[in-house]
């Protein structure tokens, strides 16, 4: 039988350190059907070549599995992106208000303005809204915070979204008041947001699709072929299906819902009952839970209060209800998803987790992992817990001086404790690696200089975050493949280069575990492989536009 395609480069690398049917030296990958039909030099695979065989030849380029971001979040993310301001890199609020000056002078007098990437840092002291009436007054502006878990909105926005301070929620969710008890702006966790969203103009699907398309397709130019998008709100369906009826997908996507905070059995039977809906390049597999919130807002889940008194609670009021709802998976073999950024949510997620037992297909995940205690380290491996981490927020949004608000907040000891890549993976654990995105830079080239790093690849002059947690470059890579197919289930047909395993493939122009971490950024990305389906990136190369 001959290939339906073939890859010649100069190197295959296969990064998960499996025995697989080739040489060392292996050079080409036949695929065919979609899967990966053998691996092996030029001379081996050239038998499999046949009239109908499209030959890719990527001189001195190396192949990687295809890698995949394990934390993002696609339409939200992107129609935010599309439809607000980027606020990334305004460091003063005079920076904020400049970008802010842009948009208002495009749109009519009484439209909403949304931002995203909004550092909390600019503000002295609680972030509050009244400064937008100040400099634009009159104007409803709503600016997520760079965590993407609180917004900061004009007093006209809280006159639309009939914001009073008195509002309740089921979770961790508040609406911040001043001293005089009218609400300041600063809106704080999911439920509380959602009531601003509400008042967002309605985007049409074909207009959020094309920017998921956008969006996606950039980061495929990064080198991803998947991700895992821990959300499946609307519109996210309506968009998928949309760009399946009008081309294709760049990229897999598996995609696991919320089980919101205190939600009761009904809601889980929802959740369950979206599992296995899947389009060609797309599926819901998994569920999402919010044990806590963030600790930049106060809102994680940590032993000990923060400074301000905060970051003692879970999003879970009712943690008995989240023990339930875990195990309601569990006996359904729904694998979960646990977002714990405080020590207190990451033990006792660990400890639940005990309790359930293993899922099925997949294992349990535990999200995000700030800080994590000496004592919490042997039990991801001893549980085959996934340990999900996101390095490009402790290398983007805090500082080696404690100078940042996280930092600040929860204190030196703590802080020491953040993003433990390193120690986790001596451990034991299965250490997968994901952005976070939008939160985070979605082009895994950077995020993976990143963790090597513990700093901002472009930021030379930066001081390293916790430098005895960085990790190799074979080490990161491999938590992009590897790993992440593990945490999916899919270690079978996913995250290695070997015969029968889906044809997902990244091709660089150079081989990143031979490079500095300093060069990967720019190391181009030549081509990634889906599903055998090859999409060209020629303007990723040097010297194309």
């Amino acid at each position: 039988m001959y290939a339906d395609v073939i890859v010649y480069a100069q190197h295959i690398e296969h990064l998960a350190g499996e025995a697989v049917d080739a040489s060392a030296d292996a050079d080409a990958v036949a695929i065919a059907d979609g899967r990966i039909a053998a691996v092996g030099t030029a001379a081996e695979i050239d038998g499999l070549r046949g009239p109908g065989t499209v030959v890719h030849d990527f001189p001195g380029a190396t192949v990687l599995p295809g890698l995949t971001d394990i934390h993002a979040h696609p339409v939200w993310g992107s129609i935010s992106i599309g439809s607000g301001v980027d606020l990334s890199g305004a460091a003063t609020l005079e920076a904020v208000f400049d970008r802010l000056a842009g948009a208002v002078g495009t749109v009519a007098a009484d439209e909403w303005i949304s931002g995203y990437d909004l550092d909390v840092n600019v503000f002295d002291g609680e972030p509050e809204g009244s400064v937008f009436e100040e400099r634009f007054p009159g104007r409803p502006i709503s600016l997520m915070t760079s965590d993407a878990h609180a917004l900061v909105v004009s007093p006209r926005a809280v006159e639309l979204a009939g914001l009073t301070g008195e509002e309740t929620f089921t979770d961790a969710s508040c609406v911040e008041v001043g001293p005089d008890g009218r609400p300041t702006g600063y809106v704080v966790e999911l439920q509380a947001m959602d009531l601003v969203f509400a008042h967002y103009p309605e985007v049409p699907v074909e207009t959020a699709a094309g920017y998921v398309r956008e969006q996606l397709e950039q980061l495929a130019r990064g080198g991803l072929t998947g991700l895992h998008a821990l959300d499946f709100s609307d519109p996210s369906e309506e968009v998928y299906r949309y760009l399946e009826d009008h081309g294709e997908l760049p990229l897999r996507i598996r995609c696991s819902p919320l089980v919101p905070a205190d939600s009761p059995p009904e809601v889980w039977q929802e959740v369950a009952g979206l599992q296995g809906l899947r389009g060609r390049r797309w599926h819901v597999e998994g569920a999402k839970f919010m044990l806590d919130g963030t600790a930049d807002n106060g809102t994680a889940w940590f032993e000990q209060p923060d400074i301000h008194g905060e970051n003692r609670e879970p999003l879970w009021r009712d943690t008995e209800a989240y023990r339930a709802a875990m195990r309601f998976f569990t006996e359904r073999g729904i694998p979960t998803a646990t977002h714990a950024i405080g020590d207190r949510a990451v033990r006792f997620a660990l400890d639940v987790i005990e309790e359930v037992g293993p899922a099925g297909r997949a294992p349990h995940r535990i999200e995000h992992l700030e800080s994590v205690p000496d004592d919490l380290l042997d039990r991801f491996a001893a549980l085959d817990v996934v340990a999900s981490l996101q390095p490009v927020h402790g290398t983007r949004h805090t500082r080696a001086d404690g100078s940042d608000n996280w930092s600040r907040r929860i204190g030196p000891e703590r802080a020491a404790h953040g993003w433990r890549t390193r120690d986790l993976l001596d451990h034991g654990a299965v250490v997968a690696l994901g952005s976070d995105w939008p939160i985070g830079p979605g082009d895994p080239r950077v995020g993976l200089a990143d963790c090597q790093l513990r700093r901002p690849v472009e930021e030379s002059d930066a001081a390293p975050v916790q430098p005895g947690q960085a990790v190799t470059a074979r080490e990161a890579y491999t938590a992009m493949t590897a790993a992440a197919a593990y945490a999916a289930g899919a270690g079978d047909e996913l995250g290695r280069i070997a015969p029968g395993c889906l044809a997902d493939l990244t091709v660089f122009a150079a081989d990143p575990l031979r490079l500095a971490p300093e060069a990967q950024p720019g190391n181009p990305v030549l081509a990634t492989v889906v599903g055998g389906a090859v999409q060209l990136h020629p303007h990723t190369v040097k010297g194309q536009s």
